[in-house]
Protein backbone atom coordinates (compact mmCIF):
# COMPACT_ATOMS: atom_id res chain seq x y z
CA UNK A 1 0.00 0.00 0.00
CA UNK A 2 2.79 2.00 0.46
CA UNK A 3 3.88 2.51 -2.96
CA UNK A 4 0.27 3.42 -4.00
CA UNK A 5 0.03 6.62 -1.25
CA UNK A 6 2.69 8.73 -2.43
CA UNK A 7 0.88 8.97 -6.13
CA UNK A 8 -2.74 9.02 -4.23
CA UNK A 9 -1.86 12.39 -2.33
CA UNK A 10 -0.06 13.81 -5.53
CA UNK A 11 -3.46 13.32 -7.15
CA UNK A 12 -5.64 14.69 -4.41
CA UNK A 13 -3.54 17.34 -3.82
CA UNK A 14 -3.68 18.52 -7.51
CA UNK A 15 -7.38 18.07 -7.30
CA UNK A 16 -7.87 20.23 -4.32
CA UNK A 17 -5.55 22.79 -5.87
CA UNK A 18 -7.86 22.59 -9.15
CA UNK A 19 -10.96 23.17 -6.87
CA UNK A 20 -9.71 25.76 -4.75
CA UNK A 21 -7.77 28.24 -7.37
CA UNK A 22 -10.72 31.01 -7.64
CA UNK A 23 -10.41 30.82 -3.83
CA UNK A 24 -7.07 31.10 -3.64
CA UNK A 25 -7.59 34.27 -6.25
CA UNK A 26 -10.58 35.50 -4.76
CA UNK A 27 -9.55 38.77 -2.91
CA UNK A 28 -6.35 39.25 -5.41
CA UNK A 29 -5.12 42.13 -7.57
CA UNK A 30 -5.76 42.29 -11.08
CA UNK A 31 -2.06 42.36 -12.17
CA UNK A 32 -0.93 39.79 -9.60
CA UNK A 33 -4.04 37.56 -11.30
CA UNK A 34 -2.73 38.53 -14.61
CA UNK A 35 0.59 37.28 -13.99
CA UNK A 36 -0.01 34.48 -12.60
CA UNK A 37 -2.11 33.40 -15.24
CA UNK A 38 1.08 34.05 -17.67
CA UNK A 39 3.30 32.34 -15.87
CA UNK A 40 0.38 28.95 -15.59
CA UNK A 41 1.01 29.16 -19.32
CA UNK A 42 4.45 29.48 -19.52
CA UNK A 43 4.84 26.19 -17.45
CA UNK A 44 1.57 24.97 -19.33
CA UNK A 45 -0.70 24.04 -16.67
CA UNK A 46 -3.72 24.91 -18.56
CA UNK A 47 -6.30 24.23 -16.24
CA UNK A 48 -4.82 26.46 -13.87
CA UNK A 49 -4.68 29.28 -16.45
CA UNK A 50 -8.30 28.73 -17.32
CA UNK A 51 -9.44 28.83 -13.85
CA UNK A 52 -7.30 32.17 -12.99
CA UNK A 53 -8.11 33.86 -16.35
CA UNK A 54 -11.96 32.92 -15.58
CA UNK A 55 -11.33 34.85 -12.30
CA UNK A 56 -10.08 37.77 -13.69
CA UNK A 57 -13.25 38.71 -16.03
CA UNK A 58 -15.40 37.97 -13.01
CA UNK A 59 -13.56 40.39 -10.95
CA UNK A 60 -12.22 43.07 -13.76
CA UNK A 61 -14.03 42.55 -16.69
CA UNK A 62 -13.71 45.96 -18.03
CA UNK A 63 -9.82 46.27 -16.05
CA UNK A 64 -6.53 47.03 -18.64
CA UNK A 65 -5.74 42.77 -18.86
CA UNK A 66 -9.18 42.14 -19.69
CA UNK A 67 -8.63 41.92 -23.39
CA UNK A 68 -5.36 40.56 -23.54
CA UNK A 69 -6.53 38.18 -20.60
CA UNK A 70 -9.42 36.54 -23.27
CA UNK A 71 -7.19 36.05 -26.12
CA UNK A 72 -5.00 33.84 -23.31
CA UNK A 73 -8.14 31.91 -22.17
CA UNK A 74 -8.87 31.14 -25.80
CA UNK A 75 -5.36 30.08 -26.17
CA UNK A 76 -5.61 27.85 -22.90
CA UNK A 77 -9.04 26.31 -23.58
CA UNK A 78 -7.24 25.17 -26.79
CA UNK A 79 -4.40 23.65 -25.22
CA UNK A 80 -6.64 22.09 -22.81
CA UNK A 81 -8.35 19.78 -25.39
CA UNK A 82 -11.82 22.29 -25.08
CA UNK A 83 -12.43 22.96 -28.56
CA UNK A 84 -16.14 24.27 -28.24
CA UNK A 85 -15.31 26.30 -24.83
CA UNK A 86 -12.52 27.63 -26.92
CA UNK A 87 -14.34 28.35 -29.77
CA UNK A 88 -17.35 30.00 -27.47
CA UNK A 89 -14.69 32.10 -26.06
CA UNK A 90 -13.19 33.44 -29.24
CA UNK A 91 -16.78 34.14 -30.49
CA UNK A 92 -17.23 36.23 -27.22
CA UNK A 93 -14.02 38.05 -27.68
CA UNK A 94 -15.35 38.84 -31.37
CA UNK A 95 -18.58 40.07 -29.85
CA UNK A 96 -16.95 42.46 -26.80
CA UNK A 97 -14.15 43.68 -29.04
CA UNK A 98 -14.97 44.66 -32.51
CA UNK A 99 -11.97 47.12 -33.15
CA UNK A 100 -9.60 45.03 -31.72
CA UNK A 101 -6.35 44.37 -33.35
CA UNK A 102 -6.05 40.56 -32.32
CA UNK A 103 -9.36 39.98 -34.28
CA UNK A 104 -7.59 38.14 -36.73
CA UNK A 105 -6.42 36.07 -34.10
CA UNK A 106 -9.58 34.93 -32.93
CA UNK A 107 -10.84 33.86 -36.14
CA UNK A 108 -7.84 31.85 -36.43
CA UNK A 109 -8.48 29.82 -33.10
CA UNK A 110 -12.02 29.45 -33.94
CA UNK A 111 -10.69 27.35 -36.83
CA UNK A 112 -8.01 25.46 -34.98
CA UNK A 113 -10.05 24.30 -32.11
CA UNK A 114 -11.96 22.01 -34.26
CA UNK A 115 -8.81 21.55 -37.12
CA UNK A 116 -6.75 19.99 -34.33
CA UNK A 117 -9.33 17.85 -32.13
CA UNK A 118 -8.97 14.37 -33.97
CA UNK A 119 -5.39 14.31 -33.86
CA UNK A 120 -5.64 14.91 -30.15
CA UNK A 121 -8.20 12.19 -29.08
CA UNK A 122 -7.86 9.28 -31.66
CA UNK A 123 -4.76 10.19 -34.27
CA UNK A 124 -2.11 9.93 -31.55
CA UNK A 125 -2.79 6.52 -30.63
CA UNK A 126 -4.66 4.63 -33.57
CA UNK A 127 -4.21 4.44 -37.04
CA UNK A 128 -7.53 6.04 -38.21
CA UNK A 129 -8.24 7.78 -41.68
CA UNK A 130 -9.53 10.95 -40.85
CA UNK A 131 -11.34 11.08 -43.94
CA UNK A 132 -13.58 8.31 -42.94
CA UNK A 133 -15.33 10.31 -40.23
CA UNK A 134 -17.81 12.64 -39.55
CA UNK A 135 -16.44 15.56 -41.59
CA UNK A 136 -19.03 18.27 -39.51
CA UNK A 137 -15.70 19.75 -37.50
CA UNK A 138 -13.53 19.77 -40.68
CA UNK A 139 -16.56 21.51 -42.38
CA UNK A 140 -16.98 23.87 -39.84
CA UNK A 141 -12.90 24.47 -39.33
CA UNK A 142 -13.10 25.32 -43.32
CA UNK A 143 -15.57 27.72 -42.76
CA UNK A 144 -13.77 29.68 -40.02
CA UNK A 145 -10.53 29.89 -42.18
CA UNK A 146 -12.36 31.28 -44.74
CA UNK A 147 -13.96 33.55 -43.13
CA UNK A 148 -10.75 35.10 -41.50
CA UNK A 149 -9.40 34.83 -45.36
CA UNK A 150 -11.84 37.26 -46.53
CA UNK A 151 -11.97 39.58 -43.43
CA UNK A 152 -8.17 39.91 -42.47
CA UNK A 153 -6.42 38.51 -46.01
CA UNK A 154 -3.30 39.95 -44.78
CA UNK A 155 -3.11 38.64 -41.50
CA UNK A 156 -0.09 37.09 -40.18
CA UNK A 157 -2.14 33.70 -39.92
CA UNK A 158 -3.50 34.24 -43.10
CA UNK A 159 -1.01 31.91 -44.95
CA UNK A 160 -0.91 29.10 -42.32
CA UNK A 161 -5.05 29.00 -42.37
CA UNK A 162 -4.60 28.70 -46.56
CA UNK A 163 -2.30 25.81 -46.09
CA UNK A 164 -4.68 24.04 -43.23
CA UNK A 165 -7.87 24.75 -45.86
CA UNK A 166 -6.07 22.98 -48.57
CA UNK A 167 -5.75 19.83 -46.20
CA UNK A 168 -9.26 19.91 -44.80
CA UNK A 169 -10.64 20.52 -48.77
CA UNK A 170 -8.71 17.31 -49.34
CA UNK A 171 -10.42 15.30 -46.70
CA UNK A 172 -13.85 16.30 -47.23
CA UNK A 173 -12.68 15.58 -50.71
CA UNK A 174 -11.72 12.05 -49.57
CA UNK A 175 -14.89 11.56 -47.18
CA UNK A 176 -17.37 12.17 -49.97
CA UNK A 177 -15.16 9.95 -52.29
CA UNK A 178 -15.45 7.23 -49.14
CA UNK A 179 -19.46 7.43 -49.09
CA UNK A 180 -19.82 6.96 -52.55
CA UNK A 181 -17.96 4.12 -52.41
CA UNK A 182 -20.28 3.07 -49.72
CA UNK A 183 -23.16 4.18 -52.02
CA UNK A 184 -21.45 1.68 -54.73
CA UNK A 185 -21.57 -1.54 -53.02
CA UNK A 186 -25.33 -1.08 -51.71
CA UNK A 187 -26.21 -0.63 -55.55
CA UNK A 188 -27.39 3.04 -54.67
CA UNK A 189 -26.12 4.09 -58.31
CA UNK A 190 -27.52 7.45 -58.29
CA UNK A 191 -26.24 8.57 -54.59
CA UNK A 192 -22.62 7.13 -56.09
CA UNK A 193 -22.73 9.29 -58.84
CA UNK A 194 -24.21 12.63 -57.22
CA UNK A 195 -21.40 12.41 -54.77
CA UNK A 196 -18.35 11.83 -57.29
CA UNK A 197 -20.00 14.61 -59.09
CA UNK A 198 -19.96 17.24 -55.98
CA UNK A 199 -16.20 16.40 -55.96
CA UNK A 200 -15.69 16.59 -59.30
CA UNK A 201 -17.20 20.12 -59.50
CA UNK A 202 -16.29 21.62 -55.87
CA UNK A 203 -12.72 20.10 -55.11
CA UNK A 204 -10.65 20.56 -57.94
CA UNK A 205 -6.88 19.94 -56.87
CA UNK A 206 -7.68 17.63 -54.69
CA UNK A 207 -5.79 13.86 -54.84
CA UNK A 208 -9.53 12.74 -54.94
CA UNK A 209 -10.61 14.06 -57.90
CA UNK A 210 -9.34 10.98 -60.41
CA UNK A 211 -11.52 8.51 -58.65
CA UNK A 212 -14.28 10.68 -58.69
CA UNK A 213 -14.42 10.92 -62.29
CA UNK A 214 -13.45 7.17 -62.38
CA UNK A 215 -16.51 6.93 -60.05
CA UNK A 216 -18.88 9.47 -62.17
CA UNK A 217 -18.17 7.56 -65.24
CA UNK A 218 -19.35 3.86 -64.27
CA UNK A 219 -22.34 5.13 -62.94
CA UNK A 220 -23.16 6.83 -66.09
CA UNK A 221 -22.41 3.28 -67.53
CA UNK A 222 -24.47 1.77 -64.63
CA UNK A 223 -27.38 3.96 -65.24
CA UNK A 224 -27.28 3.99 -69.04
CA UNK A 225 -25.95 7.67 -70.04
CA UNK A 226 -23.98 6.74 -72.62
CA UNK A 227 -23.46 10.19 -73.71
CA UNK A 228 -22.96 11.65 -70.34
CA UNK A 229 -20.20 8.62 -69.91
CA UNK A 230 -18.66 9.24 -73.21
CA UNK A 231 -17.51 13.03 -72.05
CA UNK A 232 -16.56 11.64 -68.51
CA UNK A 233 -14.28 9.22 -70.08
CA UNK A 234 -12.99 11.55 -72.52
CA UNK A 235 -11.80 14.03 -69.34
CA UNK A 236 -10.65 10.73 -67.67
CA UNK A 237 -7.93 10.63 -70.58
CA UNK A 238 -7.25 13.82 -71.04
CA UNK A 239 -6.88 14.85 -67.74
CA UNK A 240 -5.36 11.59 -65.94
CA UNK A 241 -4.50 9.34 -68.48
CA UNK A 242 -2.78 7.04 -65.54
CA UNK A 243 -6.00 6.07 -63.94
CA UNK A 244 -6.07 1.73 -63.14
CA UNK A 245 -9.35 1.85 -64.58
CA UNK A 246 -8.46 3.07 -67.89
CA UNK A 247 -5.86 0.93 -70.53
CA UNK A 248 -2.77 1.36 -72.27
CA UNK A 249 -5.05 1.40 -75.58
CA UNK A 250 -7.45 4.12 -73.66
CA UNK A 251 -10.60 1.90 -72.80
CA UNK A 252 -12.74 2.72 -69.90
CA UNK A 253 -12.25 -0.64 -67.29
CA UNK A 254 -15.94 -0.99 -65.65
CA UNK A 255 -15.97 -3.21 -62.82
CA UNK A 256 -18.77 -5.72 -63.47
CA UNK A 257 -18.57 -6.86 -59.46
CA UNK A 258 -19.37 -5.24 -56.42
CA UNK A 259 -17.90 -6.55 -52.73
CA UNK A 260 -20.95 -7.76 -51.27
CA UNK A 261 -20.18 -10.14 -48.77
CA UNK A 262 -22.84 -12.79 -47.60
CA UNK A 263 -23.77 -13.62 -43.80
CA UNK A 264 -21.40 -17.26 -44.08
CA UNK A 265 -18.37 -15.17 -45.51
CA UNK A 266 -18.64 -12.65 -42.45
CA UNK A 267 -19.33 -15.21 -40.12
CA UNK A 268 -16.31 -17.32 -41.19
CA UNK A 269 -13.77 -14.68 -41.76
CA UNK A 270 -13.63 -15.13 -45.11
CA UNK A 271 -13.15 -18.73 -45.34
CA UNK A 272 -17.39 -19.59 -46.81
CA UNK A 273 -19.45 -17.93 -48.70
CA UNK A 274 -18.56 -14.93 -51.25
CA UNK A 275 -17.82 -11.70 -50.61
CA UNK A 276 -18.59 -10.48 -54.93
CA UNK A 277 -22.13 -9.81 -56.20
CA UNK A 278 -22.73 -9.56 -60.20
CA UNK A 279 -23.88 -6.07 -60.93
CA UNK A 280 -24.43 -5.99 -64.31
CA UNK A 281 -24.17 -2.51 -66.21
CA UNK A 282 -27.29 -1.03 -67.49
CA UNK A 283 -26.97 -1.55 -71.20
CA UNK A 284 -25.74 -5.22 -71.34
CA UNK A 285 -23.23 -4.19 -74.22
CA UNK A 286 -21.34 -1.03 -74.17
CA UNK A 287 -22.65 0.76 -77.34
CA UNK A 288 -19.85 2.45 -79.76
CA UNK A 289 -20.34 5.68 -80.27
CA UNK A 290 -18.55 5.20 -83.78
CA UNK A 291 -18.55 2.66 -85.87
CA UNK A 292 -14.52 1.57 -85.95
CA UNK A 293 -13.83 2.90 -82.57
CA UNK A 294 -11.99 1.01 -80.05
CA UNK A 295 -14.48 -0.66 -77.34
CA UNK A 296 -14.38 -0.17 -74.01
CA UNK A 297 -12.62 -2.75 -71.57
CA UNK A 298 -14.75 -4.65 -69.18
CA UNK A 299 -12.93 -7.12 -66.98
CA UNK A 300 -14.03 -11.17 -66.85
CA UNK A 301 -15.52 -12.17 -63.78
CA UNK A 302 -13.06 -14.19 -61.91
CA UNK A 303 -13.03 -17.69 -60.11
CA UNK A 304 -12.72 -17.01 -56.51
CA UNK A 305 -10.74 -19.80 -54.91
CA UNK A 306 -12.35 -22.94 -53.44
CA UNK A 307 -13.00 -23.90 -50.08
CA UNK A 308 -9.96 -26.06 -49.67
CA UNK A 309 -7.59 -24.10 -51.55
CA UNK A 310 -8.09 -20.86 -48.59
CA UNK A 311 -8.53 -23.28 -45.94
CA UNK A 312 -5.18 -24.56 -46.85
CA UNK A 313 -3.22 -21.37 -47.63
CA UNK A 314 -3.13 -21.71 -51.30
CA UNK A 315 -1.35 -25.19 -50.54
CA UNK A 316 -4.75 -27.91 -52.16
CA UNK A 317 -7.68 -27.32 -53.98
CA UNK A 318 -8.64 -24.87 -56.60
CA UNK A 319 -6.75 -21.66 -56.77
CA UNK A 320 -9.11 -19.62 -59.06
CA UNK A 321 -8.74 -17.76 -61.57
CA UNK A 322 -8.15 -13.95 -62.29
CA UNK A 323 -10.28 -12.05 -64.51
CA UNK A 324 -8.88 -10.71 -68.00
CA UNK A 325 -9.55 -8.06 -69.74
CA UNK A 326 -11.79 -7.86 -72.79
CA UNK A 327 -13.51 -4.69 -75.26
CA UNK A 328 -17.37 -4.95 -76.14
CA UNK A 329 -15.86 -5.94 -80.04
CA UNK A 330 -14.10 -8.84 -78.43
CA UNK A 331 -17.43 -9.94 -76.48
CA UNK A 332 -20.13 -9.46 -79.45
CA UNK A 333 -17.82 -11.83 -81.25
Amino acid sequence: MKKYLLPILILSFAILSGCSSNEDFADSGEEFLYNEGVRSVTVSNWARAIAIFQQLEAQFPFGQYAEQSQLELIYSYYRNSEPEAARAAADRFIRLYPDSDSLDYAYYMKGMAYYSEDARILGRYLPTDPSKRDPGKARESFADFSQLLNIYPNSQYASDARARMVYLKNLLAAYEVHVAEFYIERQAFLSALNRARFVVENFQGAPAVPRALEIMTEMYLRLGLNDLADASIEILKLNYPDSPQLTENGDFLVSTQITDPDMLYSMSFGLLGSNKKDTPLAPSKRPQRDQGQEGFAVPETERPPSWLNRVSLGMLGDPGTEGTTTTTEESEE
